[in-house]
């Protein structure tokens, strides 16, 4: 008898903007790589509205395949991000300079 695996959890928009952060992707890299709109990354963000499932499994596939995991909430703590321990620190931005102050 097969089990069958239960989708994963939806992520939400708190999630989403912290797990572009840790990976130092702005919303244009992130809809490039999930080939989602940058109009459907925003509006997610800002919780205007919800993606169609399968474009936030996208969003989601695409995060975690550079390196994001998605926890669960609990009793004690809500939803969160991480890194994964290995995670590849090229499939993150490189960090751009600040300008010098003269």
């Amino acid at each position: 008898m097969n089990a069958a695996i239960p989708p994963p959890v939806p992520i939400t928009s708190a999630q989403c903007r912290a797990a572009r952060a840790l990976i130092r992707w702005g919303i244009a890299r992130l809809a490039e790589a999930s080939g989602v709109s940058e109009t459907t990354v925003n509006v997610f963000e800002l919780d205007r509205r919800t993606p169609h499932p399968n474009n936030l499994a996208a969003i989601r596939a695409a995060l975690e395949a550079a390196g994001v995991e998605f926890t669960a909430e609990t009793d004690a703590v809500g939803p969160g991000v991480r890194l994964k321990k290995n995670a590849s620190p090229a499939q993150r931005s490189p960090v751009e300079p600040l300008p010098e102050i003269s």
